[in-house]
């Protein structure tokens, strides 16, 4: 398959690099759709403790009797009864790089998880369909009491400390995707980090998609103890498949007193993919969550990270980037709740939309009566770079308390013709210009990025704008 552009044709993988189709043995895979059956089956595979069950079986119940959410983008096309909500590749989860399938290896070599594991990372996970296939962690680290390890692996060793946060952050109930996530989850991340413990590097999970109407549903549990402080990197992609693959995944992050988190996004999921996110961080005295996001894939995403600020003088951030080119809708945000005196938050949010695409922000500041003396500023940026392409902002502002400070500012643009005229004045071309214009955009949110995830968007931006990928 090729796709013309206006001055060239374009093979697939050059559309989408990440678009191949890997040939994997599975040693389980389930019927389409969803029955109790299947919710208890992915428990017995998994040989998990009865609680577990109970959870799963609940969620299940919760996510049969709630209603799918209207407010956001379209969710209609969407047939839930023809998903498969659980596959397992043949191998168990490789402790070495050696012992990866070669044709799961191939696919992590692509996107070079063995040598940012080598050079530059704490840890890896890299999760294959609905099961994580190859994880590491640097000695130094292990012996530091740091735990990182796949979901179902911490629920095997560590099930006290799972059954105690687990869903407690984000509830079964939440929301109709979440309930879902509860009911079948697979995968996902584990991290413990002690007190005191700076774990430096940044751990790393990679994410992918390979069976057509195949849903993934990771759940990620963190755990940074007081005055921890560390790092987690996530990446995404899925082939190009026509029919749509559903990615509903739930994260959960604890940020104890005086403890500083980052969360970091980059996802370039096929545009055939629903990528539909529920994260949330309880954040206590003293502490700092910062979530920066990169969202440049997916037909559809809805994804509003969120900070609940329980303890005195917590700090929450959303910095995010939403690109939404031809038939994207990227339908992004954030939520700070504020429920501690003296607590602040930041969101900075940039949205790009092309080729007809939509970027919607869609965001929440609640200060509760009790907060005094809390502070949050809103910055809701958005370029649009043609007559097709739209932005929409939905802020909503909950506050119940006098003494607060709360800034909200919105703006659109588009790109000038006079700074067109300055840089080719200089000898750039028109689009190599509009590129370096739209990456000046986006470098607040970029600069917050470590450098080998910077480089690769602002290449993945490069090629949207020369209207060469998908």
């Amino acid at each position: 398959m090729s796709k013309k552009t206006d001055n060239q044709t374009l093979p697939e993988d050059k559309l989408y690099p990440l678009g191949h189709t890997d040939d994997v043995e599975y040693s389980f895979t389930a019927e389409k759709g969803l029955t109790e059956g299947l919710v208890r089956k992915i428990s017995s595979l998994k040989n998990e403790p009865e609680w577990m069950l109970e959870i799963r079986l609940k969620a299940y119940k919760k996510y049969l009797e709630m209603k799918m959410p209207t407010w956001g983008g379209d969710l209609s096309p969407i047939d839930f009864d023809d998903i498969r909500y659980y596959i397992k590749p043949k191998n168990q989860e490789a402790k070495t790089w050696a012992d990866v399938p070669e044709a799961i290896k191939n696919t992590f070599e692509k996107i070079g998880v063995p040598e940012a594991e080598r050079e530059l990372l704490a840890g890896v996970k890299s999760q294959y369909d609905s099961e994580v296939v190859y994880g590491s962690l640097k000695k130094a680290l292990s012996e530091k009491g740091v735990i990182f390890l796949s979901m179902d692996e911490g629920l095997r060793e560590y099930p006290e400390i799972v059954k105690e946060h687990f869903g407690k952050v984000i509830p079964m109930g939440d929301n109709k995707l979440a309930a879902l996530n509860t009911a079948v989850w697979s995968g996902g991340s584990f991290v413990y980090v002690p007190k005191n413990v700076d774990v430096g590097l940044p751990l790393q999970a990679y994410f992918r998609i390979n069976t057509e109407r195949a849903g993934q549903f990771e759940r990620t549990l963190i755990i940074a103890e007081e005055g921890s402080k560390m790092h987690y990197i996530e990446g995404c992609s899925a082939p190009s498949f026509s029919s749509a693959s559903l990615h509903a995944a739930v994260v959960e992050i604890y940020v104890k007193k005086n403890a500083k988190v980052q969360y970091s996004t980059v996802q370039n999921w096929f545009k055939n993919v629903y990528n539909l996110v529920t994260k949330r961080a309880r954040v206590m005295e003293n502490a700092e969550m910062r979530w920066v996001d990169g969202n440049l894939g997916s037909h559809l995403t809805m994804k509003y990270p969120s900070c609940i600020l329980a303890g005195r003088k917590a700090h929450g951030e959303v910095l995010s980037i939403a690109w939404a080119g031809e038939g994207q809708h990227q339908d992004t945000g954030a939520k700070m709740i504020h429920l501690a005196p003296e607590t602040t938050s930041q969101i900075i949010s940039k949205s790009i939309s092309k080729n007809g695409g939509r970027a919607t922000y869609r965001g929440m500041v609640h200060m509760v009566p009790g907060a005094w003396g809390a502070r949050s500023k809103v910055v809701c940026d958005a370029l649009i770079l043609d007559e097709k392409s739209r932005s929409d902002t939905y802020p909503v502002n909950k506050i119940q308390e006098n003494d607060v400070v709360l800034e909200h500012e919105a703006t659109v643009s588009r790109i000038g013709e006079e700074q067109l005229l300055y840089l080719m004045s200089r000898g750039i071309g028109a689009e190599e210009a509009s590129t370096m214009i739209v990456n000046g955009f986006m470098e607040p949110v970029v600069k917050e990025i470590p450098l080998e995830y910077a480089v690769e968007m602002n290449r993945l931006v490069g090629l949207e704008m020369e209207g060469s990928v998908g």
